[in-house]
């Protein structure tokens, strides 16, 4: 029996919706606002934080809820309607392994709290710039110790200009035991709860939402989208998503290059 057509669809940001540039890709604005004429929810499923989806979206219609920081900020209609924080012990415990990561490769830590994220004063300007791409609301601080220790925190992000999963995360996967730490890209790593992922957050907006999962689809490329993959009712990997994510993958789309989240949309949709 063939799946239904899904009425809650999440959308990982960089590799699959958005284009080469980063931007969101000509005609999705119109589709966007045709789809939720049609009652169907499409869903912002990044690493991004919430503040950034919001602004990002913020003139498309029928975009209403977002799935930020990996999964630990789910908002909804405005409002944050799930958190999932990260125990202060294992942020603290992650920023001391963070001072073993080879220092030919320059890093820095972002802790990540629902509405702004926390960087430290100093942080060299060309790693600021990588890190204003994905978080629009930063406060600097002069020690990011104490951040950890007293502020609710969903996510420790890490940016380094070599290789996340050869440079980084062998010094964090220690301190992050029993956590999830995901590869969110060449050079990012995200440290969350075990019990935050994309696919868990996806989870919850359908149970909030009530639709059943068998109702539900995502759109992927890379590591940090295995869970969103696992737990959709269509799971679809982008042509040029990781391997692991086509091995579960229902079907493939064409590549975000060629706008492959609009064209399967379409196909689906008839729009």
């Amino acid at each position: 029996m063939p799946a239904p057509t899904p009425r809650l669809i999440a959308l990982d940001m960089d590799g699959t919706l958005l284009d080469g540039e980063g931007r969101i890709p000509a005609g999705f604005t119109e589709l966007a606002a045709q789809l939720h004429d049609r009652g169907v929810v499409l869903v912002p499923a990044s690493g991004r934080q919430l503040a950034t989806l919001r602004d990002m979206f913020a003139e498309i219609r029928g975009i209403e809820s977002f799935i930020a920081e990996n999964g630990t900020v789910v908002s909804h209609h405005g409002k944050v309607v799930d958190t999932t924080q990260l125990p202060a012990d294992v942020v603290t415990d992650c920023l001391t392994a963070c001072e073993n990561i080879d220092r030919a490769h320059t890093y820095a830590v972002v802790l990540c709290a629902p509405e702004t994220a926390y960087v430290a004063a100093g942080t060299p300007a060309d790693i600021r710039a990588e890190i204003d791409k994905y978080y629009h609301s930063v406060t600097v601080v002069d020690d990011l110790a104490p951040v950890a220790a007293e502020e609710p925190l969903v996510k420790l992000a890490v940016y380094c200009t070599g290789d996340s999963e050869e440079h980084v995360a062998p010094h964090l996967r220690a301190a992050a035991a029993g956590n999830n730490l995901a590869i969110s890209g060449k050079n990012w790593l995200d440290v969350m709860s075990a019990d935050a992922d994309k696919g868990h957050a996806l989870e919850q907006l359908a149970a909030k939402l009530d639709i059943p999962m068998n109702e539900t689809a995502a759109f992927g490329d890379y590591l940090n989208d295995f869970q969103l993959l696992q737990a959709a009712g269509t799971a679809v990997a982008m042509e040029n998503a990781h391997p692991r994510l086509k091995e579960i993958a229902d079907l493939q789309a064409p590549s975000n290059l060629r706008n492959g989240v609009l064209e399967v949309l379409r196909d689906w949709f008839g729009e």
